[in-house]
């Protein structure tokens, strides 16, 4: 049995990466990969003395559940990061000794990665030998929250959403739930979104460079030497300073596109010098919820909330989207978005019509599960020629335009309410004024922004499962990296 995590997630070429590991193995190496149009193996780290290491037991007692809020402190170890490897997105996969000096065998298609032993870390360019004008933002703080930090033999469910732990009246950190970022886990994310994507970026020919949510956290120069910022896949947990460094780069003239969804409905803060987060939300700790309202949603109004609705950055919020019950990520209806304004550069070359010639209405991504798990919308209202329009009223910019929607019908109960032991909008928000519906749109405050408004995006493009979502996808990369 062999696991581990990264001391930090990002590493610029040159530095040292510093990894933590657990084994009961008497010797290991670390085998590196690099993710692209193939699984690139680059290299292993010279071989380390195992040791054995436990999780450190949950504060409140529960047997088999390790704790999610502190450093599991591991035994810790440091490999070079050549100079001459290329900026992008790599894997550090765990090995036990064996006989033979090979490198560890993993499929060769990216898409398919998931596994235990394993981590994934961003390799960054030294400040000025940016690759091109993309950056793609990898959202950590979301992989963090969902970690269960199970492996191959045993399920600690351990996490934000699994026996949490709830930190009160500390003088150093605010209240809230507690998520330290130094546990093993696994790449289940990357696998499912980022990987695929990551594929058909390199196949379309994309130079793009990578960062964490603590590189926007802590750099806020950062995104001035790109055009383009791309937040990829479920993006949910957001610091006031990421939030912030986005804004000024989109009042400057920068560029977002948001290939995600549920994207920054939590507010988080970065604590323990930076390796772990406490964010105040509605998750259950045993039987009760610590506290409500929780005063980390970004668009509740103070002081249940921060008041700062999430629709001002993307145009959309989870509160007028949702999610769909069952396993994750579940299955739901494929209908796709209705296309409106199809003379829009965003649908250039894709030949979908909006119905305004007389012909039926396109769907873009009809028959994919493209909506959903979760996506996010915006409230809106139909004009007498039968056109939706975002109303405002819920923070969504004035030049906000929407070109797609997937009404999302019919709703259920769990669809409003106790759903992942959330405890969900009817509480805050009982009058429900709009329809909900996934709102795929763009608007211009200096900057342009898209929003596709679902986590599943990369995953229909890097799954190659619709040619115009494809299209769609290489007009925005095109148009707003420019």
């Amino acid at each position: 049995m062999i696991e581990g995590y990264l001391g930090r997630e990002s590493v610029c070429l040159g530095d040292r990466l510093a990894i933590h590991v657990a084994t009961t193995a008497v010797r290991f190496r670390v085998d590196f990969y690099r993710l692209g149009s193939v699984l690139e193996f680059v290299g292993s780290s010279d071989w380390f003395p195992g040791v054995a290491a436990a999780p450190p037991p949950h504060p409140d007692g529960l047997v088999e559940h390790a704790s999610p809020a502190v450093d599991w402190n591991w035994p810790g170890y440091e490999c070079a990061v050549p100079a001459d490897w290329r900026p992008g997105l790599y894997l550090a996969v765990f090995v036990e000794e064996s006989d033979e000096r090979v490198p560890c065998t993993l499929p060769n298609e990216p898409g398919t990665l998931r596994g235990f032993g394993r981590e994934f870390f961003v390799v960054r360019p030294r400040p000025g030998a940016e690759t091109g004008p993309i950056l793609y933002k990898k959202s950590t703080l979301t992989r963090h929250a969902y970690n269960h930090s199970d492996n191959e033999s045993q399920i600690r469910g351990s996490s934000l959403y699994d026996n949490p732990v709830y930190v009160l009246d500390k003088p150093t950190e605010p209240r809230g739930h507690k998520v330290s970022m130094h546990r093993p886990g696994g790449i289940n994310d990357v696998a499912y979104w980022d990987a695929p994507f990551i594929k058909w970026l390199a196949d379309n020919g994309y130079s793009v460079d990578f960062c964490t949510d603590l590189n926007l956290h802590e750099n806020p120069e950062m995104l001035s030497r790109y055009r383009l910022l791309l937040s990829v896949g479920h993006d949910e947990y957001w610091t006031e300073a990421m939030r912030a460094h986005v804004e000024r780069f989109i009042a400057q003239g920068g560029n977002v596109a948001f290939l995600s969804g549920n994207t920054c409905w939590w507010r988080a803060h970065f604590v323990d010098d930076n390796t772990a987060f406490v964010v105040d939300t509605d998750h259950h700790v045993g039987t009760t919820f610590p506290n409500l309202p929780a005063t980390d949603q970004w668009w509740t109004p103070p002081s249940d909330g921060v008041g700062r609705p999430e629709n001002s950055l993307t145009g959309v919020s989870f509160r007028n989207g949702g999610m769909w019950p069952g396993d994750w990520p579940g299955d739901r209806p494929r209908t796709g978005f209705a296309v409106q304004h199809a003379d829009h550069w965003v649908f250039a070359g894709t030949g979908l019509r909006d119905g305004t010639d007389g012909r039926p209405q396109d769907f873009l991504g009809a028959g994919t599960p493209l909506i959903g798990y979760e996506c996010d919308g915006a409230a809106f209202e139909y004009d007498d020629a039968g056109i939706a329009h975002a109303t405002g009223v819920d923070g969504t910019p004035e030049s906000f335009r929407i070109l797609g929607l997937a009404l999302l019908e019919p709703v259920n109960d769990d669809y409003y309410t106790m759903h992942m032991s959330h405890w969900n909008c009817p509480a805050r928000e009982p009058e429900i004024t709009s329809p909900r519906a996934a709102t795929m749109g763009i608007y211009t405050a200096n900057g342009t922004v898209f929003t596709a408004a679902t986590t599943d995006w990369p995953v229909i493009v890097g799954n190659r499962l619709d040619a115009n979502v494809e299209q769609v996808t290489r007009n925005v990369l095109n148009k707003l990296s420019e």
